[in-house]
């Protein structure tokens, strides 16, 4: 039986590390394997915008873009990020977020109100949401730009990948000095979900 396509949306604001999520679970993947595609738009990135990656994974992929209602996970480090990106989830898809918010400029300039009910507006579309303290407790770790490190973990209790896999991606993708935390950050995030 060939493996099924494995299509993830990974949304944040620029610094928070969607982009080396991305390239650690692509190099986890292609450990495996599995063919990988991967596609991202960082705009304003290192301003604070909004930052989605598209990565898809399977026996053979043709393209590396993902269609609206076909993701099978939103990994979201930020809530109002996850809504605007909810539009790909598809219908038996899993939504893993963090709480955090963070103003976008709209909001910091006072000429819109960062919206009170984007809990309740993800949950009107799907059950399967996954709440990821994931920054805080970054910081708790001393670290936190470990947040997408933690996020990660918390996803891998979803995926078939051997730990492993995980590590030596993490050893590849991460500095030497930093490569202790963010194991210690992988375990806690998987430890945060219960199937």
């Amino acid at each position: 039986m060939k493996p099924k396509i494995t299509n993830i949306v990974c949304c944040g604001v620029g610094g928070q590390g969607v982009l080396l999520f991305t390239d650690i679970l692509a190099q986890v993947a292609m450990s495996a394997g599995l063919d990988v595609k991967k596609s991202e738009v960082h705009g304003m990135a290192q301003r604070g915008g909004s930052v989605i990656s598209q990565l898809r994974f399977g026996e053979k992929i043709y393209s590396p873009l993902i269609e609206e209602t076909t993701a099978d996970f939103i990994v979201g480090f930020e809530k109002l990020e996850t809504l605007r990106y909810l539009h790909f989830l598809s219908q038996k898809g899993k939504v893993l977020l963090d709480s955090l918010e963070i103003a976008p400029m709209p909001v910091l300039t006072g000429a819109l109100t960062y919206p009170s009910d984007i809990m309740e507006r993800i949950q009107a579309q799907t059950n399967n949401v996954y709440v990821v303290d994931a920054f805080k407790l970054a910081l708790e770790l001393g670290e936190a730009r470990a947040q997408n490190v933690i996020m990660l973990g918390a996803l891998s209790r979803f995926l078939r990948f051997p730990y492993e896999n995980y590590e030596q991606a993490i050893k590849e993708n991460i500095k030497p000095k930093f490569v202790d935390l963010n194991l210690k950050a992988f375990k806690l995030g998987k430890k945060l979900i219960k199937k």
